[in-house]
């Protein structure tokens, strides 16, 4: 019987290399297992990298292509596209299972063994040498390049108590202590944020990538050490901390680079999928809109002339500002008792945090100067959605009967519009029914929206109106507060006086 057609029970039974030769099992490379186990997938049409949006018809065939090339591979891109998690998704296209040979620490394959102990193992034993067997899951080794890592912790070094305690001279391969790399044989081993190694590190990634030898302090073991390569990196790297040199970039077969999503619909994807909402939250009602208006901001940022293009923009910003929108309902609902709300338009200043954090301004300033660049990219993002639902404020200006005059006129008589933060659902409702006209415009525009929805948009105009000024919007301690356009300027110049 083949090998490959036990099931994982079977294969568990066999203990020993006697019973694995008479399953009938071979020696595959972990690029030809790589291979042949994506090739099954695409012939069945089944989904290789699961979870990965917006990649489909870019990044994801060019890995497939270096995969089938057998290529050790970088992923080349700005923070927050997806480059470690598609490293890791390949454990997918791992055998479930291997044979290695019992107590051996670089996964010896029973056939082909590799240390000076798993050939005098089987030097030993022959066909009944112990056999163990490894889960795909324990065949993945991942390490953060930072500045302090040593050739000890990727290569190895001798060790003294090894030495004393097998009393054997350092001469002898046996005092060795192996390092990651030696013991992700036949495996996948990722280097995240590789021009961050030192260039003398990168050195000794050189003949491992090439040949197959090690050396550590004088030893030079021939190691054919069987290894998948990824390595990730990002361009702003290269200029900032380091560089990959050149001769280990020569020897890395695929260079991939990566992006963010092109599409607002694929950020939503990639937002809902990995937002973290706890099943308590699941009272809080997200709109499309709002859900839109989430991945707008990233892609506002994205082109901000504020916003440094080349540190990026991590997808990271849309999941925890998703998260923290959703927490300013419930915590809204929790102060007021209310068992069910949902997520109103002034709720996106509760996201500033998430977005202050996670963007690189172009000129570092004062400490407000992030929360105000976030704050003129949710008004960017409102602007750029408003008039897909409602009328251009510039074209309703030069008309007599214009769309918004009710509630132009309203605010003009002298009125002005509190939105407290905290307010209930019956409070927030009731304050947005003073402002004559607002609903209707609503109705006319939107006519099939749901009760909280509408009022949602209510909500909604009032801010877009408020970016074109047609009505001015002010930050209160406690909310928004909405007025006339000219009494909010006069407001403003009497405010700046007494501050003189």
């Amino acid at each position: 019987m083949n090998y490959y057609q036990l099931s994982p029970d079977q294969l568990l039974k066999i203990k020993t290399l006697g019973e694995l030769k008479a399953a009938g099992y071979t020696s595959r490379s972990v690029k030809q297992e790589l291979r042949d186990n994506l090739i099954q997938r695409l012939r069945k049409g089944k989904p290789v990298f699961e979870g990965i949006h917006g990649y489909e018809f870019t990044v994801l065939p060019e890995v497939e292509r270096a995969i089938l090339s057998m290529h050790n591979i970088n992923l080349l891109g700005l923070r927050g596209q997806a480059k470690t998690r598609i490293a890791r998704l390949m454990v997918n296209l791992l055998d479930e299972y291997i044979p290695v040979i019992k107590g051996s620490e670089l996964n010896d394959d029973p056939l082909q063994p590799l240390s000076r102990f798993g050939k005098d193992e089987v030097a030993t034993h022959g066909d009944h040498t112990q056999i163990e067997w490894l889960h795909r899951s324990e065949r993945y080794t991942e390490k953060l390049a930072t500045p302090d890592v040593s050739v000890a912790d990727l290569i190895g070094d001798t060790d003294p108590i090894k030495a004393a305690t097998l009393k054997l001279p350092y001469s002898d391969e046996r005092v060795i202590h192996f390092g990651l790399i030696p013991r992700s044989h036949r495996g996948i081993f990722v280097i995240n944020e590789l021009p961050d190694l030192q260039a003398r590190i990168q050195v000794a990634l050189f003949n491992i990538l090439q040949e197959g030898d090690i050396q550590i302090r004088g030893f030079k073991l021939r190691l054919p050490l069987d290894i998948q390569f990824v390595f990730t990196a990002n361009p702003e790297d290269y200029t900032n901390r380091g560089s990959i040199v050149t001769p280990l970039k020569d020897r890395i077969d695929s260079q991939i680079i990566t992006h963010y999503p092109k599409d607002i619909a694929t950020g939503r994807k990639i937002t809902q999928q990995e937002a973290h909402i706890k099943p308590e939250q699941e009272k809080v009602e997200v709109f499309d809109l709002a859900k839109d208006m989430i991945e707008q901001v990233a892609m506002e940022a994205r082109n901000s002339e504020y916003v440094d293009v080349k540190s990026g923009v991590s997808a990271r910003l849309t999941i925890s500002a998703y998260e923290n929108l959703v927490s300013a309902a419930e915590r809204r609902a929790l102060l007021n008792g209310e068992t069910a709300t949902h997520v109103r338009v002034s709720d996106f200043w509760a996201i500033i945090p998430s977005i202050s954090g996670k963007v690189e301004l172009v000129y570092e300033g004062e400490q407000e100067g992030a929360a105000s660049v976030a704050q003129a990219l949710v008004s960017k993002t409102i602007r750029t959605f408003f008039k897909q639902f409602f009328p251009d404020p510039e074209k309703e200006k030069k008309k007599t009967n214009s769309a918004y005059k009710t509630i132009q006129d309203w605010f003009g008589n002298g009125e002005h519009l509190d939105l407290l933060n905290d307010a209930s659902d019956h409070d927030y409702r009731a304050m947005l029914d003073r402002v004559p006209g607002l609903s209707d415009l609503v109705k006319a525009k939107l006519p099939n929206l749901s009760s909280n929805e509408q009022y949602f948009m209510m909500e909604f105009a009032l801010h877009g109106l408020a970016e074109y000024s047609v009505v001015s919007r002010k930050n209160l301690e406690r909310g928004i507060q909405f007025k006339d356009i000219l009494s909010g300027m006069f407001s403003l110049g009497a405010n700046e006086d007494d501050e003189e």
